[in-house]
């Protein structure tokens, strides 16, 4: 038989076979990098890496994802920009960080106390027409898809310099300066402002640039600022919301059953990163006051005066960067 007839049999013996045996057709597989700015301790950074695992796993490796977590890819200010331009198919991003400067009414997010939890905070963004359009705006903006809510935690003010007791005891202070939100409060206590990325905290700390923070609880343990941080003053202020998102056109690009494994995974271990950060917040904070840490929570005439204070002057300032009817919208769906 002639060498071309021999390879045009086996040609058409492989086609009638993968017809009749679907299963014996080799699957196009597929990688993808998630990038992420948390310390490998951090809760974000673990259920990262577990939703990375477990899509891997579960595809049987036909999509296989690697999580770079500390920055290794891009910092917390340059993820969203990355996923967006497709210089990686998957980020964590901080919503409060890189959401404003696309849609500024994603301010809401870190109004103080206009929110009670996260399931309020993503209702209003996910059900309120209000919050739908904000959403719509920066996903389009952004070329992203959420795939997986990964909360930071709620955010408190942690101090090296003094005991935070009340209102007084907050003034003149040395303020890491993370988000635009934040101005007004420090305006406020009259404190010195430094902008810093997370990973040069530790260091300011320890050099004094700075010895008051805004934070979650588990950020102060995963980056070790614990060791320079003795004072801890609750309420809440807000609930720090972080996602996994995708890159649109990569996640488009997939076969539908991936992108559904993708998206299941996602709801899955997204629950699970939920319904464990405030238990895990308040199991650092325990540890926090084991170490020698000061708690305290204000009540009384302290919680009247800062309340007073956040109420006449730290929302008004802040209403400043927020559209009134995106505002007036959301203080409505929280019952405000």
């Amino acid at each position: 038989m002639k060498p071309y007839r021999t390879k045009s049999l086996i040609k058409s013996i492989s086609v009638f076979l993968s017809v009749l045996f679907p299963s014996l057709t080799v699957a196009e597989e597929f990688t993808a990098r998630l990038s992420g700015h948390w310390s490998p301790k951090h809760q974000s950074a673990i259920h990262s890496q577990l939703f990375a695992d477990e899509v891997t796993k579960r595809s049987n490796g036909r999509l296989k994802i690697d999580f770079y977590p500390s920055k290794q890819l891009f910092g917390i200010r340059e993820v969203l920009g990355a996923v967006t331009s497709g210089a990686v198919e998957l980020g964590g991003v901080v919503g409060v960080v890189s959401f404003p400067s696309i849609n500024k009414n994603f301010n809401v997010a870190s109004f103080p106390g206009l929110f009670d939890s996260y399931e309020e905070q993503r209702g209003f963004f996910q059900e309120s027409e209000a919050g739908k359009s904000i959403w719509a705006d920066i996903t389009k903006k952004s070329n992203s898809k959420l795939i997986m809510y990964n909360p930071v935690g709620p955010v408190m003010t942690f101090s090296a310099k003094r005991e935070l007791t009340g209102v007084d005891a907050m003034k003149g202070l040395k303020a890491r300066r993370l988000l635009k939100s934040e101005e007004p409060m420090w305006d406020v206590f009259e404190a010195n402002r430094v902008s810093l990325p997370t990973g040069e905290v530790y260091t300011a700390l320890q050099t004094g640039m700075i010895d008051t923070i805004n934070s979650p609880p588990g950020s102060i343990e995963a980056y070790s600022w614990w060791e320079y941080l003795q004072y801890a003053q609750k309420p809440y202020q807000y609930f720090a919301d972080a996602y996994i998102m995708a890159n649109k056109t990569w996640f488009d690009s997939l076969p539908q059953d991936l992108q559904q494994l993708v998206m299941d995974v996602g709801q899955e271990i997204g629950n699970l990163s939920t319904s464990t950060i405030l238990d895990a917040g308040e199991a650092t904070l325990t540890k926090f006051q084991e170490r020698g840490g000061i708690v305290t929570v204000l009540s009384g005439d302290e919680k009247i005066k800062f309340d007073q204070l956040m109420k006449e002057k730290v929302m008004p300032a802040m209403a400043d960067m927020i559209d009134s009817e995106s505002l007036q919208a959301a203080q409505s769906y929280a019952g405000n």
